[in-house]
C-alpha cells in the first residue's frame, strides 16, 4: 500500500490573487504575498464589520474610538490622556468629549487631586454602548480565529509579534 501525499489546505481568493500575480511579478514570493494579502482581507473584513454594527448601535468612529481608549484605561482618563491616547489635537479631544458628554456616555469632573485638571469618566450607558458595539467585532473574531487550535492561534500571534517588532524597532 502506497502512503498518501499529505492533502494541500483549501484553496482561498487569496491563493487565486497570488496566482494571478505570479506570471506579471516572476520575484513576488508567494508566502509573503498571501499572508500579507491575508492579514489585509481580515482586517477588511472586521472594519467593514464594525463599521456595520457601529450603525446599528447609534455611534460614530470616532465616539466609538474615544469611548474605546476611556475603556481601555478602566473608564477613567484625563484629556491628555486621551489627546496621546487618540493622537489627536486636545480641541478635537475637548469636541468629542462634549459630545458624548451631552449623549450620556461620559461625565467629565473636577479632578480631587489637582483643580486646574478634569477627570473623564463613562457613565453606565458609556459602558454599555462601547460593549455592545464591540461585541459584534469580537465575536467575528472569535468565529473566524477558532479555524485554529489555541496552539496555532499562540504560534500565530507570537509570529505576528515578531514582525511588529520590525516596526516598533524603526
Amino acid at each position: 500500500m502506497e502512503p498518501h501525499p499529505p492533502e494541500s489546505p483549501p484553496r482561498d481568493s487569496v491563493d487565486r490573487h497570488v496566482e494571478r500575480w505570479l506570471p506579471v511579478l516572476p520575484d513576488l514570493d508567494p508566502d509573503v504575498e498571501g499572508a500579507i494579502t491575508r492579514m489585509q482581507t481580515l482586517t477588511r473584513h472586521l472594519k467593514r464589520l464594525r463599521e456595520r454594527s457601529l450603525v446599528d448601535f447609534d455611534l460614530q468612529k470616532h465616539e466609538y474610538d474615544t469611548l474605546h481608549a476611556l475603556a481601555g484605561r478602566k473608564g477613567a482618563a484625563t484629556p491628555s490622556e486621551l489627546v496621546q491616547d487618540l493622537d489627536l489635537a486636545p480641541a478635537s479631544v475637548t469636541g468629542r468629549l462634549e459630545a458624548l458628554e451631552r449623549r450620556g456616555y461620559l461625565r467629565r469632573t473636577p479632578s480631587l487631586a489637582d483643580r486646574r485638571r478634569v477627570d473623564v469618566q463613562l457613565t453606565d450607558a458609556g459602558w454599555q454602548a462601547w460593549r455592545e458595539a464591540i461585541g459584534a467585532v469580537g465575536t467575528e473574531e472569535h468565529r473566524l480565529l477558532a479555524a485554529l487550535t489555541p496552539d496555532e492561534r499562540r504560534q500565530l500571534s507570537d509570529l505576528l509579534r515578531r514582525a511588529v517588532l520590525r516596526i516598533d524597532q524603526g
